[in-house]
């Protein structure tokens, strides 16, 4: 690590969301202002900063000093005072007051702002209304101080370190003594590991029951990265003792207290987080309630509209085809799987040719972008991901719910392996009953990469019809790809 002490001239680029800067510094025996890189949140102009950190040379800006740690000192000279305050950073200063109040005080400014502000309304024209949005200013920036500095010490990133000021603003050391696992909860980006640290070094035990209660939460996440909905609480003990090299009893006593609080839900002999709970209980409820609607417009099966649908499309239909095409007239629910080269696809048209012959709205959707353009390119109608049918986005939410439901007949879902259970419940939510589902899928191919096995769940319940198709054609058997997947 090198050592760097300059002033801060002009700054480049500020985010204000995580503080990471671009500035130029005018460094002691340098002749040219050094540009400094990192987080250095809220730092003015006229700043006199004490950085840590190492030189690179990037290949489009050059020569950089990366900042890996820093804090501020007050400046020494009237110049750099002056400079410092008419830098913005105190709201009520500009540079025509800070000018005026280096010339009232001189070298004594920043210890009367600190210590004896009422004597700045010694300053002409700067009355007790400026000079209270002076002091408001200067214990903000004085907190935001304490806080770097603070964290710092317990080895925090800077960066790190402003989103901690951010979400806690005056109350960030407090909250962090207080619990600093807390920040794992409510802080994106840091996770247990991050906070464990911080409370390693401010001398947390292993079995301190804050500690405890972040690691079962932590291992219930890290289940769900590897697509769990629950663990059997066995599992979910051995696996957080093993994570916190802490003993058997103070896990299962914070365990059947999270249980008792309802931060976890424990049913039929499983421990679930409660989102995943209420996603796979309602998307089930859900289902069942659909199940049981009647169908307002019931079709009858026909062999005529298979027939239809073939002629529609110009497609041969086998006998289990055109069952599928049958069933789907039929069913308020159902699935029709099978593996690669079985005619998903080609069933799916004579579906949807067999629906639009009796005048049916027909929506289709597909998890990901690339599934909707191959569903929007085999069938000529348009397909949508299921984020955007329920016009997602990461302020609102779903916009399309049980109080505003999707629009039409029939909707048919194509990749239904790849729909994880928290996507699946949102998609029920916004299912009217008078709407029939269709989900499409190959439960062998591409799972989910979320949470839950949806379409397996759903073929393995053998409450909803499911059509497998079984046949490999022709032109598919000439694929090595197709034949080895099998």
């Amino acid at each position: 690590m090198t050592k760097l002490r300059g002033v801060v001239e002009h700054i480049t680029y500020q985010n204000p969301e995580n503080g990471w800067s671009v500035m130029k510094v005018k460094v002691k025996d340098y002749k040219d202002l050094v540009t400094l890189t990192g987080s250095l949140l809220d730092v003015p102009v006229g700043s006199v900063l004490l950085c840590e950190g190492n030189w690179r040379v990037d290949a489009r800006y050059g020569q950089q000093f990366v900042v890996e740690s820093w804090e501020e000192v007050m400046p020494a000279t009237i110049y750099g005072i002056e400079k410092y305050l008419g830098s913005g950073l105190v709201k009520g200063i500009g540079p025509v007051y800070a000018k005026a109040i280096v010339s009232r005080f001189g070298l004594e400014t920043i210890d009367i702002i600190e210590n004896d502000i009422e004597r700045l309304l010694e300053v002409p024209r700067l009355g007790r209304k400026r000079m209270e949005k002076i002091r408001e200013s200067w214990e903000r920036q004085k907190d935001i101080k304490e806080v770097m500095v603070f964290l710092q010490g317990y080895g925090v990133s800077t960066a790190y370190a402003a989103k901690i000021y951010r979400q806690y603003q005056k109350d960030a050391i407090k909250t962090v003594k207080e619990n600093p696992y807390k920040l794992a909860d409510d802080i994106w980006g840091i996770g247990f590991k991050t906070a464990d640290g911080i409370a390693s070094k401010m001398g947390y035990e292993n079995n301190d029951p804050r500690r405890c209660r972040s690691g079962i939460l932590y291992t219930l996440n890290q289940l769900a990265e590897e697509g769990h909905v629950f663990a059997e609480p066995e599992q979910l003990v051995t696996a957080a003792k093993e994570l916190l090299q802490a003993d058997d009893e103070p896990v299962r006593k914070v365990m059947a207290e999270m249980i008792a609080a309802n931060d976890l839900i424990a049913d039929n002999e499983v421990v679930y987080l409660p989102p995943f709970y209420h996603a796979e209980n309602g998307s089930a409820k859900r289902l069942t309630a659909l199940l049981a609607s009647n169908i307002s417009d019931s079709i009858e099966a026909e062999p005529e509209l298979a027939y239809g649908a073939q002629q529609s499309t110009g497609i041969v239909y086998d006998e289990v085809q055109q069952a599928a095409i049958n069933q789907a007239l039929d069913s308020k629910v159902m699935v029709l799987t099978g593996g690669p080269g079985t005619g998903k696809t080609t069933t799916t048209q004579g579906i949807i040719a067999a629906f639009k012959a009796k005048g049916k709205q027909i929506v289709l959707a597909a998890p990901t972008g690339r599934a909707a353009k191959r569903m929007t390119e085999a069938t000529g109608m348009e397909a949508k991901t299921i984020h955007r049918l329920l016009e997602y986005n990461p302020m609102d939410g779903y916009k399309r719910n049980d109080e505003n439901p999707l629009e039409g007949d029939v909707l048919i879902v194509d990749e239904c392996s790849m729909i994880d259970i928290m996507l699946f419940y949102n998609l029920m939510k916004a299912i009217p009953e008078t709407m029939r589902l269709i989900l499409v899928g190959d439960i062998d191919q591409l799972p989910s990469v979320g949470a839950g096995n949806v379409l397996r769940d759903i073929i393995d319940s053998r409450q909803i019809p499911v059509v497998r198709l079984t046949r490999i054609f022709r032109q598919a058997q000439s694929s090595r790809i197709v034949m080895n997947a099998h």
